[in-house]
C-alpha cells in the first residue's frame, strides 16, 4: 500500500515536470515571437529595397513591370505511358506476369513488383525491387533562425550593390571620374578643335578659290565658333547629366563660350603664320 511520502514524492516529480514544461513552451513562445519579429523586419527591408531597384530601373529605362520568364510546356498533354509485355492497351484485363498500372498499390500480395512500374526502354525510370526497395530519407526540416538569417545576409548583400548601383548612377557616362568644371573644359576644347579641323578645311579651300575670302572669315570668326560652343553645351546636357541626381548638370556657359571664341581664330592666326614662314 502506497504511503503519503509516496505520493508526495510524485506529486513533487509531476509540478518539476510540469515547470519544465511550462518553461519550455514559454521559452519556445519567445523564440516564435522573436522569429516573426524578425520576419516582419525583413518583409519591410525586402519592400524598401524593392521599392528603390524600381527607382534605378525607371531612372535607366526599365519597364515597371517585366514580362515573366517563359516557363515550361503547359499544354496540358502527358507522355505516353510504355506498358509492359503481356499488359492490355486499353486498361482491360492484363497478361499473365504484367505490372499493372500503380506499381505494388495497385497489385497487392503480387510477387516482384515495387513501388513503381518497371522503366520502358524511352528512358523511364527503373524502380528498385521490392526486396532492396528502401524509403527514400525524408527531407530534414529547415531551422527558420537559420534561414532568417541567411535571408538578411542576402539582403545586406542587396544593400551593399545597391549602393554601389547608385554611387555609379549618379556619376554622368561622359569622363565619370572627372570633375564637372573639368569634364566642361574638355568637351568644349574638344568641340573647339573640330571646329578647327573645319577650319583649315576651309582655309585649304580659299587657297584653291573654292571657298571666298569673305566666308572663310566669317565662318572663322563667327560661325564656327558659335557651333562648336552649341554643339558642347548639347553634348553636356547629353552625356554629362547623370541617371540619377540634379536634372540640369553645370555647363559653365562663360567658360564654354570664351573657349570657342578664342580658339578657333588663334588656330586661324597660327595657321597663317605657319604657312607665311613656311613660304
Amino acid at each position: 500500500m502506497s504511503t503519503f511520502s509516496e505520493y508526495a514524492a510524485l506529486a513533487r516529480q509531476l509540478a518539476d515536470q510540469r515547470r519544465e514544461t511550462d518553461q519550455d513552451a514559454a521559452a519556445e513562445a519567445g523564440r516564435r515571437r522573436a522569429l516573426h519579429t524578425m520576419l516582419d523586419q525583413l518583409t519591410r527591408r525586402l519592400a524598401v529595397q524593392s521599392h528603390r531597384l524600381g527607382q534605378l530601373g525607371h531612372a535607366i529605362g526599365l519597364p515597371a513591370d517585366p514580362p515573366p520568364a517563359a516557363g515550361g510546356d503547359r499544354s496540358g498533354t502527358t507522355a505516353p505511358v510504355s506498358s509492359t509485355p503481356g499488359a492490355t492497351s486499353s486498361g482491360g484485363t492484363s497478361g499473365p506476369g504484367a505490372v499493372p498500372d500503380g506499381g505494388a498499390a495497385a497489385a497487392p500480395g503480387q510477387s516482384g513488383v515495387g513501388a513503381y512500374p518497371p522503366g520502358a526502354p524511352g528512358g523511364a525510370v527503373v524502380a528498385l525491387p521490392a526486396a532492396a526497395g528502401v524509403p527514400a530519407p525524408r527531407a530534414g526540416v529547415t531551422d527558420p533562425a537559420a534561414e532568417l538569417a541567411e535571408a538578411r545576409r542576402l539582403a545586406d548583400e542587396t544593400d551593399r550593390l545597391v549602393q554601389v548601383t547608385e554611387a555609379v548612377a549618379r556619376q554622368p557616362p561622359l569622363l565619370p571620374s572627372w570633375s564637372p568644371l573639368a569634364r566642361a573644359l574638355a568637351v568644349y576644347a574638344g568641340c573647339a578643335a573640330a571646329g578647327v579641323v573645319l577650319m583649315l578645311i576651309m582655309a585649304v579651300a580659299a587657297d584653291l578659290a573654292v571657298v571666298g575670302l569673305g566666308a572663310l572669315y566669317a565662318a572663322t570668326c563667327a560661325g564656327l565658333p558659335v557651333l562648336s560652343f552649341v554643339a558642347g553645351y548639347l553634348v553636356l546636357g547629353r552625356w554629362g547629366r547623370p541617371a540619377l541626381g540634379s536634372e540640369q548638370p553645370p555647363r559653365f556657359v562663360p567658360l564654354g563660350f570664351v573657349t570657342c571664341v578664342l580658339l578657333v581664330p588663334l588656330a586661324y592666326c597660327g595657321y597663317l603664320l605657319l604657312f607665311r614662314l613656311v613660304r
